[in-house]
Formats: structure tokens, C-alpha cells, sequence
């Protein structure tokens, strides 16, 4: 533990002397490490998806260094520090795990998320609203997924997901009716629906929507990559293929794939 903490101290002190003698670390604010933080925080989701420990490493050292250059600027604003950052943590921690430091009992992690919630409510200063604590920047398909979470952990949820089929065809019909229509916003507004739907049936799965679109966006990228590369061999402009001609190297690049991922 010693040499954790030593490490971290060691963090601290350097951040001092960054902010005290480089210039650009002397003239960063909150705003200005916005978009890097951003940033950084897509390049941690990437290393996670890809499974990359080398590079998961680094990037949460990228994600630390950020929470310590802000809690510099709170210190030196006059506004909080490291210490408040760790001690609100640690409080809000053990308040929000009673199954761990108190006397709640629970039987399954589908019960710590609804305490977690309702504990959330209860909180001095907390979210007055169960969905307040949704960021309003979320991209939409995190959002939707992180509403979901959240409306479930205070019981609002289908009793059998089963049933959750019946509403996916339905969103599908109404997308059809006003396609039938012609009325673009209406078009729009069901195809919210419809998406709302299915990223709400593959919660009930089990199944990360933003992490499942992405696997098939990289296995599209892969496969398409493969099309392009073959043609560029044969010396064949893709612009001038019929989509049968595509359709035979997609599946070549189809069979690629499921070899490479034995």
C-alpha cells in the first residue's frame, strides 16, 4: 500500500511543478481541458474494447492525470482539492453500498442498482428526479441506455422481458405506417421509437447496445476494408462493380473474419 500511495504523492508533486513552471500546463482552466478529457475518455473506451492492457494502462494514467489537474485548479481557486475529491468519494462509496458497511441486505446485483438509485434520491443536494442525473451531452444511444438502467432501478421495468418483443414490432409497424405516409418528421420520430425499443431489448438481454454497435461497426470496417483491398489487387474501380460483384468478395471477407477470430 505504501508504495501506491508514494506513487500517487509523487503524481501530486509533479502536477505542482507543471503548473508552477510550463507554460502550457500553467495556462490550461476547466474549460480548456474539456475536449481533452473527452478525449482521453474515448481513447480508454478504445483500449477497453480492443481488449489492448498496454494501452489500458496508459490511458487511465491520461484519465488520473486529468482528475489530479482539475482538483489542482479547485485548489487553487480556493474551491476543493485532491483530499475533497477522494473524501467525497469515499463517502458517497459507503453510503451507496449498505449491503457492504451497514445492515441492508441484498440478494443480487439487480438489487444494489435499485438501492443504489433510491439512495441517490435520498441524498443531501442529490438528483430530485430519477432521470436528473442523466447527462443532457450523452450521445443518444448511451443516453437511452443509461435512462433504461435508471427508470429500472426504481421498478420501472416490463415484468418478463419476453414481452418486450410484442412493443419492437409494433415500433416497426408505426415505422411502416408513416413511411407509407410521406411525412419525413413523423418518419423520424418513429424511428426514435423503434430504436428506443431495441436498445431498450438488448438491456433486458444483457447485451451493452453501444458496445454491440460498435462490434459491428469494426467488423464492418474490417470486411469493407478487405473489399477495398481485393479490388485495388485485381485493379478494379469500385464505383464500376455491380453489387452481385461485391456481394461474392463480401463473403470472402465474411469467411476472413470468422477465421481470424479462431
Amino acid at each position: 500500500m505504501q508504495d501506491k500511495l508514494s506513487s500517487f504523492e509523487k503524481l501530486l508533486n509533479i502536477m505542482d511543478e507543471l503548473r508552477a513552471k510550463c507554460p502550457w500546463d500553467k495556462e490550461q482552466t476547466n474549460e480548456s481541458l474539456r475536449t481533452l478529457t473527452i478525449e482521453e475518455t474515448y481513447e480508454l473506451a478504445d483500449a477497453i474494447i480492443k481488449n489492448d492492457i498496454t494501452a489500458l494502462k496508459k490511458e487511465l494514467g491520461d484519465i488520473l492525470l486529468h482528475i489530479v489537474f482539475y482538483a489542482k485548479i479547485g485548489e487553487e481557486n480556493n474551491q476543493f482539492n485532491i483530499k475533497d475529491v477522494i473524501d467525497s468519494l469515499n463517502e458517497k462509496l459507503i453510503y451507496r453500498h449498505p449491503h457492504i458497511f451497514s445492515d441492508t441486505e441484498v440478494s443480487n446485483a439487480r438489487d444494489v442498482e435499485e438501492n443504489w438509485e433510491k439512495l441517490k434520491l435520498k441524498e443531501k443536494g442529490g438528483n430530485k428526479s430519477v432521470l436528473a442525473g442523466v447527462p443532457e451531452s450523452l450521445p443518444a444511444l448511451v443516453k437511452a441506455n443509461r435512462i433504461q438502467e435508471k427508470a429500472r432501478g426504481v421498478g420501472f421495468d416490463w415484468e418478463n422481458r419476453e414481452q418486450v418483443w410484442e412493443k419492437v414490432q409494433e415500433e416497426i409497424n408505426e415505422v411502416k405506417e408513416e413511411i407509407s405516409k410521406h411525412d419525413q418528421d413523423k418518419i423520424e420520430s418513429e424511428f426514435g421509437d423503434l430504436l428506443f425499443s431495441i436498445i431498450n431489448t438488448a438491456r433486458l438481454y444483457g447485451v451493452n447496445p453501444e458496445n454491440a454497435l460498435e462490434r459491428t461497426n469494426r467488423k464492418f470496417i474490417s470486411r469493407f476494408n478487405y473489399l477495398e483491398e481485393k479490388t485495388i489487387k485485381q485493379g478494379i474501380d469500385l464505383k464500376e462493380m455491380s453489387l452481385e460483384e461485391m456481394d461474392v468478395i463480401w463473403e470472402e471477407a465474411k469467411k476472413y473474419d470468422k477465421l481470424s477470430d479462431k
